[in-house]
């Protein structure tokens, strides 16, 4: 059981990316309709257990949408190589919004604008009361990580969770959560395919900021041919200045997007318990009953 000093626990769903993880962790699930739910039960098998391992007390869930975001107006190839999302999670997002309407977390989804960035600014808008967790299926929100900000994201399988603060982070990565966004300036994203320095690997890339705390330092040393690595890393990072400065923006998550939010609207448990019943039916999701019974009566 994990145990925590501060008075709230706040639960941030990365849904799109939970969505996918469950989507591929997961033998493929129907109705008897032929409605695809392997992603949902997935998604809920994890909230269940995160609120459980937390002791959360509040929860709030967000979407991307499909439109473009202002990382694309930066650069036209910003998650250009990723496949299309499967047609079985796309069919899954509504029902997984329905699911979160009936057990009264709120969501959060703006035109634009990434997940990530909407995760980013809850965490800024949250009380130094509160502990939050993100609920993921990635790493990308590693760089926000802070003394009360933290990663619980899947490990091998569905049912192995991993919590990343910040000592999970350096062990991962070699670097502080902060310096996670310069870490992926000189490496890129394949993922989201942010290009990064051509050449610099993930060990290189860790040493330098280990080294110099980030690249803004790194290339004043540059400039002033003071910076001391090897000929071959100093000319890819000289020729590769602006791309190294753009993937670190596209890295960036944003902390000021315009929401609404309050944390007491996220407050957990106030759902009607046979609402949320009969839609599991429906889902024929019978195993998950008992399990939200528990949360309920918690």
């Amino acid at each position: 059981m994990i145990r925590y000093n501060m008075q709230k626990r706040l639960i941030i769903i990365d849904s799109n990316a939970l969505l996918h993880r469950a989507f591929h962790a997961l033998p493929p699930l129907s109705t008897k309709t032929g409605q695809e739910t392997g992603a949902v039960y997935g998604f809920l098998l994890t909230l269940f257990k995160a609120i459980s391992d937390i002791k959360a007390d509040y929860v709030v869930a967000c979407f991307d949408t499909k439109a473009k975001t202002f990382r694309h107006e930066k650069f036209e190839d910003y998650k250009a190589h990723r496949p299309a999302t499967p047609s079985g999670i796309v069919s899954q997002i509504p029902i997984t919004k329905e699911v979160l309407d009936v057990l009264g977390i709120p969501v959060f989804a703006k035109e634009g604008v990434e997940a990530d960035d909407l995760i980013a600014t809850i965490c800024q808008k949250v009380g130094e009361d509160t502990e939050t967790f993100i609920v993921s299926g990635d790493l990308d929100n590693t760089q926000l990580v802070n003394e009360k900000v933290k990663v619980y994201t899947l490990g091998k399988g569905i049912k192995d969770t991993v919590i990343y603060d910040t000592n999970k982070v350096r062990e991962r990565f070699g670097v502080d959560p902060s310096q996670v966004v310069d870490f992926k300036a000189l490496t890129g994203d394949a993922s989201d395919n942010i290009p990064g320095v051509e050449g610099i690997g993930k060990k290189t890339a860790a040493e330098i900021i280990q080294k110099y705390n980030n690249i803004e330092n790194l290339y004043n040393e540059l400039s002033t041919d003071t910076a001391v690595l090897k000929p071959k890393v100093k000319e890819a990072l000289k020729k590769n200045k602006e791309i190294a400065l753009m993937s670190r923006e596209l890295a960036l998550m944003k902390k000021d997007v315009a929401i609404d939010f309050k944390i007491e609207d996220c407050k957990f448990g106030g759902f009607d318990i046979l609402q949320v019943e009969a839609l599991f039916k429906k889902l024929e999701f019978n195993s998950l009953i008992n399990r939200l019974q528990a949360l309920y009566n918690k």
